[in-house]
């Protein structure tokens, strides 16, 4: 049995006081930070082969079904207000579209020719990455995708939370991170979820770092789509440049970035 479907080290949940439920389920969360420092060697190894294809014009991809589709989601949409990438950049793809986002499509993990299909609409090239995100390691809409992906020369890695899956044996960067049983048993919301969105995390944050996106430790390319990230810009450019906040609000609005106004009047 896979120890994603393992039984749950605990029992009778439904008659356990809710202060236990909150406490045991607390002390396995505690269990995923170990669990994915454990791997940062893969990640970092990830990373560096992912960097460099995109300062050469490719993108990163995200294939998932269900939870470990949405959260591949997640990741993408946050990378362009965060770094002020283009969306094209990053891209999250999940099995059944953008319906299963919200709501569960029935059998659409099931296709392993459906993720390459749904790639396609994007013009797929040689210095793209593919990375699937399975917590079972066996979801046939990963498998292929990741597959049909490595075959067509393109970079390939995964995030599973299974030892020696299918999945992790098609990608040419597999990340496991075994994370025990979930406290409700097959559950993988839980931890195998937090697992996947602490590896997505530091995936997307270092390749950004490494593309140039941060200076210093500000989000400097960020975008500046509502008040609070406008106010955190002119903080920044207030900081960096040594002005009244007024005064850096003025510039930053005449700039209309970050960036843009701390290099302006840097110069």
């Amino acid at each position: 049995m896979s120890t994603t479907e393992s039984p749950s080290n605990y029992d009778n949940l439904e008659s356990m006081p809710l202060s236990d439920l909150l406490l045991y389920m607390n002390d396995e969360d505690h269990r995923v930070a170990p669990a994915v420092k454990k791997v940062l060697p893969k990640i970092e190894g990830l990373v560096k082969a992912v960097a460099p294809r995109m300062k050469e014009g490719g993108r990163l991809f995200y294939i998932g079904a269900g939870t470990s589709g949405r959260l591949g989601i997640v990741d993408a949409s946050e990378c362009p207000p965060t770094f002020g990438v283009d969306y094209g950049l990053v891209i999250g793809l999940i099995a059944g579209g953008d319906t299963a986002v919200r709501k569960a499509v029935e059998f659409a993990e099931d296709n392993p020719d459906q993720a390459w299909e749904d790639m396609q609409i994007h013009q797929v090239n040689d210095n793209d990455t593919v990375i699937g995100i399975a917590a079972s390691g066996r979801t046939p809409y990963v498998i292929g995708g990741v597959k049909k992906a490595r075959a067509n020369g393109l970079l390939t890695g995964c995030i599973t939370c299974n030892s020696g899956s299918e999945l992790a044996a098609s990608a040419e960067h597999p990340i496991e991170v075994i994370v025990g049983p979930e406290f409700v048993t097959g559950s993988t919301r839980l931890k195998a979820g937090t697992a996947q969105k602490m590896v997505l995390n530091l995936l997307s944050t270092s390749i950004m770092i490494q593309l140039g996106k941060v200076r210093g430790n500000r989000m400097v390319d960020m975008q500046l789509s509502n008040d609070k990230l406008v106010d955190r810009g002119v903080k920044m450019v207030a900081a960096e440049l040594h002005l009244p906040y007024e005064k850096a609000k003025d510039l930053l609005i005449q700039y209309g970035s970050v960036r843009k106004t701390i290099d302006q009047e840097s110069s």
